[in-house]
C-alpha cells in the first residue's frame, strides 16, 4: 500500500520512515501543504443505492461519480451510524459525541453551537472552512468562515438560503445550487493561502422526493428490483416493528409523497399540499413536471389498481422518484470532482462521500430509517486520498459517524480532544491491517411513540456477527444472528441455542454505556 514513505514525497515532509503517522501529518503542516477536506454529504442515501456497494440496484441505477471515489480510493463496506435521524447524525459529526452528549437527541432539538466542534479545531489551526446546503440544526453555524444554508428541510425547487445576512429565495434546483454555490467558494472567495475544509451537504434525496428537471423522466422505462421482504407481514419481530407507520402500503401519501394530484377538492389536506408543491415552480418548472407526471397519473387511474398490484405501483413510483433525485447528486459530485482535477487541487485534497444515514428501499415493506436494522443502522462511506489510500481499496472493519470528526483532525494534524468518543479512520485508510479494530457500535434512537412514523426509542449494540436490540419503552429484547439471517427477519433473543451470545451482547452493551457515559434515566 502507498503509505509513509509516499506521503512524505507528496507532502515534502523531511522525514524517517520510521516517523508514526500522526507525525508525518504534523512535519507536512510544518511544511505548509496541509491536505484539503471536502466532504460531500447527502440526505437519506441509503449504502443499497450506492452501485460501488452493489445490491440489487447497482446496474439499474449506478453511480458513477460516487464510484469514482470508490475506485481512486476507499470503501468502507461496514459504515454505520449512533442514530438514524437526520439532525442527530449531523451533530454526531460536528462534535465525536454521542447524542446524549452533544445535546441533539432528536429532530426538534436545537444545536448548541458554542461547543467545541472540528470545524472550530480547525479554523484554530489555520484553514479556511465553509458550509453550503442542508444543515437542519435549527441555530445558525458556527466555525465556519463562509457559510449558506437551507432554512429547516429546505425546498427542491427555488429553494431559499440562509445566511449571517438574511434569507433570500434563488431559482433552480437544490442540488444544482448547493454546488453552484461551494464551486463558487473554491474559485472565488476562499483564503487561497490557507488549506481549506469544505462542507457541501445536499438535501436530496430525502422525502418528498421530488427529481430535477434534468431527471423527471430518467428511469421511466426500467423495472427497479423489489426486495425479497417487500411484503414483510413482520412475524418475528416484536411489537415495534409492528406498531411502525412508515409502510409504502399505508404511510406514503397521494400528493407529497407519490405525486399524483387531486382533481377536485375532495380531500382539502391533498389540496393544500398539492398549492404547497406547485406554489414553488416558477412556469417553465410547471408546465415541465406536468408533462412528465400527467400521463403517468392518468394511466394509474384507469389501471385501477388494488392490493399488492397497487403496492408495487408505489413502490416503483417511490423508487424511481427516490433514484432520480440521487442521481442529481452524482451528478453534482462529478461536477466538483471535475473541478478538483482541472484546478490543481487533487493531490492534496481528501474527499469524502457520505450521507446522514440510509434508507429503507422497500425492504421490510418500508421507506424512511429511525431502527437499528441494518438498512438504515449502515451509511455509505468513500473517500480518496492521493497517496495515502491506495486506489481500490476495501476497508471491511466497522466505523461509524462517531469517528468522523476525529478523522479530519487527524488529516490536518490537529490534536484530538480527549473527549471525543470516536476513533480516527486514518489508520484504517492507511493500512487496514495494522490499524486498531473497533469490535462493537453502540446505537441509540430517542425520538420514539408518537413521533413521526412510530417507531419506538431503542438502544443496542452490534459486532461483527450479532446485534441485541433493546426497545425499552417496551421492555422488549431483539437478538439476530447476522450470518444466518441477514435482512433480520426473526429475532433469535429467546432460543436456548443463543443463551451465551446474547448474555455476552448484554454485558458489552453495559459495557458500551458506561464507556460512552449514557446516564442509566436517558429518556
Amino acid at each position: 500500500m502507498i503509505s509513509r514513505r509516499n506521503f512524505l514525497k507528496t507532502t515534502g515532509a523531511v522525514a524517517a520512515m520510521a516517523m508514526p503517522f500522526a507525525d508525518a501529518v504534523a512535519a507536512a503542516a510544518k511544511a505548509g501543504k496541509r491536505p484539503n477536506i471536502i466532504w460531500l454529504f447527502s440526505d437519506d442515501h441509503a449504502q443499497n443505492a450506492v452501485s460501488a456497494y452493489g445490491g440489487r440496484l447497482a446496474e439499474v441505477a449506478p453511480t458513477p461519480n460516487i464510484d469514482r471515489i470508490a475506485k481512486a480510493g476507499a470503501i468502507f463496506k461496514n459504515s454505520f451510524v449512533t442514530n438514524s435521524i437526520c439532525g442527530p447524525c449531523r451533530a454526531v459529526i460536528l462534535t465525536g459525541l454521542h447524542s446524549h452528549l452533544n445535546g441533539f437527541r432528536a429532530n426538534g432539538d436545537k444545536f448548541d453551537g458554542s461547543q467545541q466542534t472540528f470545524p472550530k479545531l480547525l479554523q484554530g489551526a489555520g484553514y479556511t472552512t465553509a458550509v453550503y446546503g442542508k444543515w437542519h440544526l435549527a441555530t445558525e453555524p458556527t466555525g465556519f468562515d463562509n457559510w449558506e444554508v437551507l432554512p429547516g428541510q429546505g425546498h427542491y425547487y427555488n429553494p431559499d438560503f440562509r445566511t449571517a445576512e438574511g434569507i433570500d429565495q434563488e431559482t433552480g434546483y437544490v442540488s444544482d445550487l448547493i454546488t453552484d454555490k461551494a464551486l463558487d467558494w473554491l474559485g472565488n472567495k476562499r483564503d487561497a493561502d490557507k488549506p481549506f475544509m469544505l462542507m457541501l451537504q445536499h438535501k436530496a434525496p430525502h422525502r418528498e422526493w421530488a427529481p430535477g428537471p434534468d431527471h423527471l423522466s430518467t428511469f421511466e422505462d426500467v423495472e427497479i428490483p423489489e426486495p425479497d421482504n417487500l411484503f414483510d407481514d413482520y412475524t418475528g419481530r416484536g411489537s415495534a416493528a409492528n406498531k411502525q407507520d412508515m409502510t409504502i402500503d399505508k404511510t406514503m401519501t397521494t400528493v407529497r409523497d407519490l405525486k399524483i394530484w387531486p382533481v377536485d377538492d375532495s380531500d382539502a389536506r391533498d389540496k393544500k399540499e398539492w398549492e404547497r408543491l406547485q406554489g414553488r415552480f416558477n412556469d417553465e418548472q410547471r408546465a415541465a413536471w406536468n408533462k412528465a407526471y400527467g400521463p403517468k397519473n392518468e394511466a394509474l387511474k384507469k389501471a385501477k389498481l388494488e392490493g399488492k398490484n397497487l403496492v408495487r405501483w408505489k413502490y416503483q413510483r417511490y423508487m424511481k422518484d427516490y433514484l432520480r433525485c440521487v442521481r442529481s447528486v452524482d451528478d453534482n459530485i462529478g461536477r466538483v470532482l471535475d473541478y478538483v482535477d482541472k484546478n490543481g487541487l487533487a493531490e492534496n485534497t481528501v474527499v469524502f462521500y457520505s450521507s446522514d444515514q440510509s434508507f429503507y428501499l422497500g425492504e421490510h415493506g418500508w421507506f424512511d430509517k429511525r431502527f437499528m436494522y441494518e438498512e438504515s443502522f449502515r451509511t455509505p462511506l468513500v473517500a480518496k486520498w492521493p497517496g495515502v489510500i491506495e486506489a481500490g481499496t476495501e476497508i471491511n472493519t466497522m466505523v461509524q459517524n462517531l469517528d468522523c470528526a476525529q478523522t479530519f483532525l487527524e488529516i490536518a494534524g490537529v490534536a484530538q480532544p480527549e473527549n471525543m468518543q470516536g476513533q480516527s479512520m486514518v489508520p484504517l485508510m492507511q493500512d487496514e491491517e495494522t490499524a486498531p479494530k473497533r469490535a462493537s457500535l453502540y446505537y441509540h434512537y430517542y425520538e420514539g411513540e408518537g413521533r413521526a412514523h412510530n417507531v419506538h426509542k431503542h438502544y443496542g449494540v452490534r459486532t461483527d456477527r450479532y446485534k441485541l436490540i433493546y426497545f425499552y419503552t417496551l421492555d422488549e429484547w431483539e437478538f439476530y444472528d447476522l450470518q444466518e439471517d441477514p435482512h433480520e427477519m426473526q429475532s433469535q433473543y429467546d432460543n436456548t441455542g443463543y443463551v451465551k451470545e446474547v448474555e455476552a451482547l448484554k454485558a458489552e452493551l453495559k459495557r458500551l454505556r458506561k464507556h460512552y457515559k449514557v446516564p442509566e434515566d436517558v429518556a
